[in-house]
């Protein structure tokens, strides 16, 4: 299973986009690593998920919402009911 996720930066409120295979260790990287973008802005928290069954649909999907490059599309699709 692979999963895209969004994050939320506590420090600043930005966003940042991601996909995995391991969502708790990826939350755990981003929040502890000590290099890297995120390291700048954290705590992190997760906002929201969607899951595939293959990785080449969710780098797809995640492709997807980096190109978007629009706070209204992501504030609307965090907040959309499943």
């Amino acid at each position: 299973m692979f999963t895209v996720y969004i994050l939320q930066s506590e420090q600043d409120n930005s966003y940042y986009i991601g996909s995995t295979s391991d969502l708790e260790n990826r939350l755990l990287e981003h929040n502890y690593e000590s290099t890297g973008y995120t390291s700048k802005k954290r705590p992190w928290k997760l906002i929201y998920t969607e899951e595939y069954d293959v990785k080449s649909e969710a780098l797809i999907r995640e492709r997807q919402l980096k190109k978007m490059k629009s706070r209204k599309y992501i504030d609307k699709l965090i907040t959309m009911d499943p």
